[in-house]
C-alpha cells in the first residue's frame, strides 16, 4: 500500500466513529477532522515528493510525510481510545437499564403479538375500550421513543465494535507507511548536497573542551573557540517570533523548568515525552554548533537561531547533519530512539482508555547569551 493509501486508511477508519455531543466532550480535536488534516497534509507532501528533483527537495517533502503519518497515527491512536470510552459508557447505560430495557422490550412484544381486535375491545365495555384505547394513544408515542433510542445505542454499539475490529488492520498500513518514509528521509538526508556552512569545527579544540567541560554552561561558553574560518555576520533576528516557536517534536511537556525529576535533579530546561522514532527538527533556521555525547546529557544537538542564542536539544537516537551547517527551519535533525510498539500494544491501550506510549523523552534548554531561560518563554505549549 503507499503512503497515501496507508493514511486514506487510517481516515477512511475515523470515519466509522459516530460524531455526537457525548463523542465530541471526550476529546479536542476531532479525530476524524485531525485526521482528515493529516491525509490533507501527506497529499500535499506526496505532491512536492513527486515534483522534487534535488535531494534537497527530497528531505524537505519526506520530513512533511513524515509529520503528516505522525499526525494520522496520532489521530488514529485518539480516535480508538474515543471509541473505547463511548462503547464503554454505553454498556454501563446499558447494564443499569437491564430491567427496564426488558419489560419494554416484553410489552412491545406482546402488543405485537396480540391480534389487533383483541387490543381494541375491553371487558369493561364500549366506556373501558375507550379509556384504554386513549391510554393507549398516549403510552405508544413514549414507548416507541424509548424503542428508537435503544436501537440508536445498539447501532452505536455495533459500529464502534466494528471500528475496533478493523483497527489492526489500519494501523499496520500507517506503521509501515511511516517507517518506509523514515527510511526514505534518513537516505535523502545522505545524499543531499552539502548544505551553507558558517564554520568548520576543529576536531582537536572540540576534544579538549569536552574533556574539559564539567557543566552544559562551561561548554556552552566555550563553543566559539572551536570554530574555525567562521563566516562574519550576525544570524537573522528572531526574537519577534518569541513564544511563537513549534516544539522541535511531537509530545507531550512531562516536566517543565525547574521541577525536580524522581533522582530529585533539577534542571533549567524541559522534557517532552514523545513516541519512539518520533521525527525531531528545527523550529527555525538554525546554525549546529554541535552534536554528539556531552556529560550526562545522552545525544545532544546545540543549535543557534541567532547570535546568543543557544538552543539545546538532548535525547536523540539518529542524528541528521554536520557541525557547522546552517539547517533551514523545519529541516531533520534526528530521530528519537525506542522502536514502534507492536499493533497489539496499541490496541491494548487503547482498549483500557490510555492511548499512550510515549515511551521516549526530549531534553530542551535555551540559552539567551549563555543563561538559561525558560523554554516555554520560545515555545508555544498547549
Amino acid at each position: 500500500m503507499t503512503p497515501r493509501a496507508a493514511l486514506f486508511a487510517l481516515l477512511f477508519g475515523l470515519g466509522l466513529l459516530p460524531v455526537d455531543e457525548g463523542a465530541a466532550q471526550l476529546a479536542d480535536p476531532d479525530p476524524a477532522a485531525a485526521a482528515q488534516a493529516a491525509a490533507d497534509r501527506l497529499d500535499r507532501a506526496m505532491t512536492a515528493l513527486d515534483q522534487a528533483e534535488k535531494a534537497r527537495d527530497r528531505v524537505k517533502a519526506l520530513t512533511e510525510t513524515v509529520r503528516a503519518f505522525e499526525d494520522g497515527l496520532q489521530a488514529m491512536r485518539e480516535g480508538l481510545r474515543q471509541a473505547t470510552i463511548r462503547e464503554q459508557a454505553l454498556s454501563r447505560d446499558l447494564a443499569t437499564r437491564e430491567n427496564e430495557i426488558a419489560q419494554l422490550l416484553g410489552v412491545l412484544q406482546t402488543l405485537g403479538q396480540a391480534p389487533a381486535p383483541a387490543l381494541l375491545l375491553h371487558p369493561a365495555g364500549p366506556t373501558g375500550t375507550a379509556r384504554s384505547g386513549m391510554i393507549m394513544s398516549d403510552v405508544t408515542p413514549a414507548l416507541n421513543a424509548r424503542a428508537e433510542t435503544l436501537r440508536d445505542k445498539l447501532e452505536e454499539m455495533r459500529v464502534l465494535r466494528e471500528l475496533q475490529a478493523d483497527a489492526a488492520a489500519t494501523l499496520e498500513d500507517g506503521l509501515t507507511g511511516v517507517q518506509e518514509a523514515r527510511a526514505a528521509l534518513s537516505q535523502a538526508v545522505a545524499d543531499r548536497d552539502p548544505l551553507p556552512r558558517r564554520f568548520t569545527a576543529d576536531p582537536i579544540r572540540t576534544a579538549l573542551l569536552i574533556s574539559s567541560a564539567e557543566t552544559l554552561e562551561g561548554f556552552a561558553s566555550g563553543l566559539a573557540d572551536i570554530a574555525v574560518d567562521e563566516s562574519e555576520g550576525s544570524l537573522p533576528d528572531i526574537s519577534h517570533r518569541k513564544g511563537e516557536l513549534s516544539l522541535p517534536v511531537q509530545g507531550r511537556v512531562l516536566r517543565r523548568a525547574g521541577e525536580a525529576d524522581a533522582a530529585g535533579i533539577r534542571r533549567p530546561g524541559i522534557v517532552v515525552a514523545t513516541r519512539p522514532r518520533a521525527l525531531v527538527s528545527t523550529p527555525a533556521a538554525a546554525t549546529i554548533r554541535y552534536h554528539g555525547q556531552l556529560l550526562d546529557y545522552g545525544n545532544v544537538m546545540i543549535l543557534e537561531p541567532q547570535s546568543g542564542l543557544l538552543l539545546v536539544v538532548a535525547g536523540l537516537d539518529v542524528v541528521y547533519g554536520d557541525v557547522g551547517q546552517v539547517l533551514p527551519a523545519g529541516s531533520p535533525i534526528g530521530l528519537m530512539g525506542g522502536t514502534d510498539p507492536e499493533i497489539g500494544a496499541i490496541l491494548q491501550q487503547s482498549a483500557e482508555g490510555a492511548g499512550t506510549d510515549r515511551s521516549e523523552t526530549l531534553y530542551i534548554e535555551v540559552r539567551e547569551d549563555n543563561e538559561p531561560v525558560d523554554p516555554e518563554t520560545w515555545f508555544r505549549i498547549r
